[in-house]
């Protein structure tokens, strides 16, 4: 049995301060382990920053690794524990800038740095998008990674799926006037890919935006596990067991009864 221990932290942050931001996070991880013992804590898309940071994010945006992935980098190594948080990532051209996922290690290290593909609004004009969709291997499981409006994709969390992933870590920060959508897509990836999903979604409000929460942890068959409400900053645990991911993948040979010579039209651009 492949069991393992998840949290989930919905949380609201200091728009465009990075320090009370990681701070809080820091409080989060300290609050969490110190009452049970976990393998994995999931935060928000742009934890750190917030997300309507605008052309502020030029001078906010950090390199992978950098101060901010260093700090939680460092709580990941003191718990024993693996961290993965939202985070504006630039490259060495300052001018590029991504919206971002980054997972780190009990050993302090970053295991995987994933750069959001589907972006939304505003966001095309402040962020490149990334192309790489690759689950990464960890002592814990196969763990893909999504950002926000991804989700509303299903050919990201397939992609990650057909190589492997058994956990889908989703960061985001989706609206309250689309939380419907939220719930829908979240249950859908899960159940259509037969895999867990741990979904963190931010609370509070910012200029343009109020946030939805409903944070959650969703099985292999899309149902919820636990979960929070719209307004609730705090957090989840539960324990899944990955082996559940490759058994319901057997049952109902979800991977196996696909026909892709039909489906030509999916990898077509318009």
């Amino acid at each position: 049995m492949r069991e393992i221990t998840v949290a989930v932290v919905q949380m609201d942050t200091t728009l465009g301060e990075p320090d009370p931001n990681l701070a809080k996070m820091s409080d989060f991880v300290r609050k969490i382990t110190s009452a049970q013992k976990v393998d994995l804590i999931v935060f928000p898309e742009l934890a750190t920053t917030g997300y309507e940071c605008g052309v502020r994010f030029t001078q906010l945006t950090q390199r992978v690794p950098g101060p901010s992935v260093n700090v939680l980098a460092q709580r990941a190594n003191e718990q024993g524990l693996h961290i993965a948080f939202g985070i504006a990532s630039k490259e060495r051209v300052e001018s590029i800038l991504f919206n971002s996922a980054v997972l780190v290690g009990p050993e302090g290290d970053v295991v995987s740095h994933y750069r959001k593909i589907h972006l939304k609004g505003e966001e095309q004009m402040l962020f490149r998008p990334g192309f790489r969709l690759e689950p990464a291997e960890t002592p814990i499981g196969l763990i893909g990674m999504q950002i926000g409006w991804d989700v509303f994709f299903p050919e990201g969390t397939r992609s990650l799926c057909l190589d492997g992933a058994e956990l889908i870590l989703v960061s985001a920060a989706w609206a309250n006037d689309r939380a419907d959508e939220w719930r829908t897509f979240i249950s859908s990836r899960a159940a259509e890919n037969a895999c867990f999903i741990c979904a963190a979604n931010r609370v509070g409000e910012e200029p343009a935006t109020t946030f939805a929460g409903e944070s959650m942890i969703v099985d292999p068959r899309g149902q919820v596990i636990v979960d929070l409400d719209e307004t609730t900053e705090g957090y989840i645990v539960a324990k899944i067991n990955l082996d559940d991911t490759r058994r319901i993948r057997e049952e109902t040979q979800i991977f196996q009864a696909r026909q892709p010579l039909s489906y030509r039209s999916v990898v077509r651009k318009y």
